[in-house]
């Protein structure tokens, strides 16, 4: 008698629930980060990074609002203040609308913002940025860090992922490390989530915050890309709304199948 397979669906909603593989897959299938990881009330620090203000908001503050709303401490790091959005505007003027948008988001969200320094349009990959923003990560002394899929047709978007890669390799994994997307099927492209969290519940207050972001155009970008996408990814997830991740593993881990 064949036995019941779960459905593909089930196991997926699975994954979306509370804070899903994020939260609590992660930490009982790897050893690094010490014990204190394991631990059920651990609070934890998650820094998220963005290579322009509203980019993690728009990308995972479903989710960054979850963590926060757990008790657990949020971060979000902008590599730069968004200074070239505008074209009309002055760089300096620019990037002080768009840190006041920032800062007002955090607030809904319970995110403190910082900003790594670079520019908007003209970001760095090199030796010195990739000293510098490993040595800003490790200061936050994080337990989970998310960036942008590096895989993205905006450069400053790639840049941001790989010095997230980057500090994680030079940190030997020090802590866990989750890609999100932003405007998928525009800008991220091949993304292919490993992880889903349910932000049904929470998806007005990430509205919220993403429409702190006066400058740039938020009710058309929200209608048009991430109103669609949050739906697409719950029903990948069998939900009403989800956020979607790519789980970055050690070795160890991705060289392993369930079952073998």
């Amino acid at each position: 008698m064949e036995k019941k397979k779960p459905a593909r669906r089930d196991f997926i909603k699975r994954s979306a629930m509370a804070l899903g593989g994020i939260a609590i897959a992660p930490m009982t299938g790897m050893a690094h980060k010490t014990a204190k990881s394991n631990a059920a009330d651990k609070k934890l620090h998650i820094v998220c990074l963005g290579a322009h203000p509203g980019d993690p908001e728009f990308g995972c503050g479903g989710t960054m609002a979850k963590y926060s709303d757990a008790g657990h401490q949020v971060t979000f790091l902008y590599l730069t203040r968004g200074e070239a959005s505008d074209p009309k505007v002055t760089y300096e003027a620019m990037a002080a609308a768009r840190t006041k948008e920032a800062e007002t988001a955090c607030k809904i969200l319970n995110a403190t913002p910082q900003f790594a320094g670079q520019i908007d349009g003209n970001t760095e990959l090199n030796k010195t940025q990739n000293e510098k923003i490993g040595k800003m990560l490790l200061a936050l002394n994080p337990d989970i860090v998310f960036a942008q899929w590096p895989v993205d047709g905006h450069p400053d978007h790639q840049v941001t992922g790989m010095l997230a890669l980057t500090a994680w390799v030079k940190s030997a994994r020090a802590f866990h490390l989750y890609f999100y997307e932003v405007n998928t099927g525009v800008e991220t492209m091949g993304f292919v989530p490993t992880d889903y969290v349910d932000i049904t519940a929470l998806r007005e207050r990430k509205k919220a915050a993403m429409f702190a972001h006066k400058t740039q155009d938020p009710i058309n970008t929200y209608n048009d890309y991430f109103k669609p996408l949050e739906e697409f990814r719950g029903l990948e997830a069998g939900v009403k709304a989800a956020e979607a991740f790519i789980h970055f593993k050690t070795e160890q881990v991705r060289a392993t199948i369930v079952g073998l």
